[in-house]
């Protein structure tokens, strides 16, 4: 039986397919990126997370005609093979989305390790931080091969433990703040940020909210798919815009930008001190503990069956090493593995920025497509679609000008990784096609 049989049909309700996206979302999200946003927007960081929403929109609307017409088990990688053919886009393409999730793993896995030794006397560049991130994404693993519904169970549960969470401590960090949003909203900009590195930060906010990508993986189980899908997909980038917006308004209002530039990592907890001191730490660590758990365990889930389907369909290879059990499993392991050396090896930020780049180019290609290709058959709106492109490759560029003067290592893994990644899948196609039959 192949992975394709396994995927039942109306197992997923629409409040079950929210609280994945949401899972994924805030797991990658808030904890791990605001510091990275701030560094980027200084005192205009809430904004940042707000316009990245926006922008969020504009690309979802497209996958939202997708679902509609194509509801199926492979998501994305399925609406990339409407829009290209099963060619080299589609299987370079889906490998891009692929990445950036298992880098999304590692980032998340990073601010577990960040955010738990913000209860020990420890010091942040501590190499319990990745350790503490390896551990996490061996269990994560190992609730994956659990099965499904140990999965389905506790995504809801963990979301709505998150999200009451971090209400919480948004209205907490207001109310200690007054809810002087005069407090949490700038009076001036700082002329020490240029229009670029506004721009730049966004590429990051826009990471926070893919998470919503994941819904379209299950597409073939959720109720009703062709409404559910794009329902799931609003509900989720609502509820995170929501609950984003508050927490960076709560932070702002309680830290000075160098308080949490100096927190970068784990700024969220550092915010938590003047409003509920050492109990509010315990809470917010507790929240973040959660939420980087079920972020982990929901993306990876997302991500095995992406690339079992892709290699069910021929567009990558794969290679059994003798391991026994189904072909999902198999791709849990492999994701597992680079998520590990991610963690192990790359700092927050660099990993962050490996996932913008990865995403906001995977998700050109797909808009391209379907402008290309589809645009008639899905009755899609062309000028939002125009829109959703340009956003996303101003800032791209943006983000890639900032890197270039900052961390340029961060360029070149980049250019190198997608090469690999186009080339390698070119000559495993014509392999294929060449194979004798």
């Amino acid at each position: 039986m192949t992975d394709m049989n396994n995927y039942k049909k109306n197992s997923l309700s629409l409040t079950g397919a929210v609280a994945l996206g949401t899972g994924v979302m805030i797991g990658a999200g808030i904890f791990a990126l605001l510091g990275q946003v701030a560094d980027l927007s200084g005192t205009l960081f809430p904004l940042a997370f707000l316009v990245g929403a926006v922008i969020s929109y504009f690309s979802a609307y497209t996958y939202i005609k997708l679902s509609n017409a194509y509801p199926s088990a492979g998501g994305i990688a399925m609406y990339l093979k409407k829009a290209y053919g099963p060619g080299t886009i589609t299987a370079a393409g889906s490998l891009l989305m692929a990445f950036s999730m298992v880098i999304g793993q590692s980032l998340v896995a990073r601010t577990f390790g960040a955010y738990t030794l913000q209860l020990f006397d420890v010091q942040k560049n501590s190499i319990w931080v990745p350790i503490l991130g390896v551990l996490l994404l061996v269990v994560a693993f190992l609730i994956n091969i659990s099965g499904n519904k140990v999965i389905g169970r506790s995504s809801l549960m963990m979301a709505v433990i998150k999200i009451g969470g971090l209400a919480i401590f948004a209205i907490g960090g207001l109310w200690a703040a007054g809810f002087s949003f005069a407090e949490a909203l700038p009076s001036s900009v700082s002329g020490d940020y240029t229009a670029t590195s506004y721009i730049a930060a966004l590429a990051f906010t826009i990471l926070a909210y893919k998470g919503f990508t994941t819904i379209t993986n299950s597409g073939g189980e959720i109720v009703n798919p062709n409404k559910n899908v794009g329902r799931a997909i609003m509900i989720s980038l609502f509820i995170c815009t929501l609950v984003y917006l508050l927490v960076a308004l709560a932070v702002s209002a309680n830290l000075s930008i160098p308080e949490i530039l100096a927190a970068k990592d784990f700024s969220l907890a550092e915010a938590s001190k003047p409003a509920f001191g050492k109990y509010g730490l315990w809470f917010t660590v507790g929240i973040a503990i959660v939420a980087t758990i079920s972020g982990v365990i929901a993306s990876m889930f997302a991500v095995s069956r992406m690339t079992a389907m892709l290699t069910e369909i021929n567009l990558i290879p794969h290679k059994h090493f003798g391991m026994p059990g189904r072909l999902q499993k198999h791709m849990l392991i492999y994701t597992m593995i680079i998520a590990i050396t991610l963690t192990a090896f790359f700092d927050l930020t660099r990993i962050a920025s490996l996932g913008a780049i990865f995403y906001l180019t995977m998700d050109v290609i797909l808009q391209w497509g379907v402008l290309k290709n589809l645009r008639k058959k899905i009755n899609v709106n062309v000028a939002i679609v125009i829109a959703a492109i340009l956003l996303d490759l101003i800032v791209l560029g943006a983000f890639l000008w900032i890197k270039v003067s900052n961390d340029f290592l961060v360029i070149v893994v980049s250019i190198v990784l997608m090469f690999l990644v186009f080339v390698g899948e070119r000559r495993f196609l014509q392999w294929k096609t060449d194979e004798p039959e």
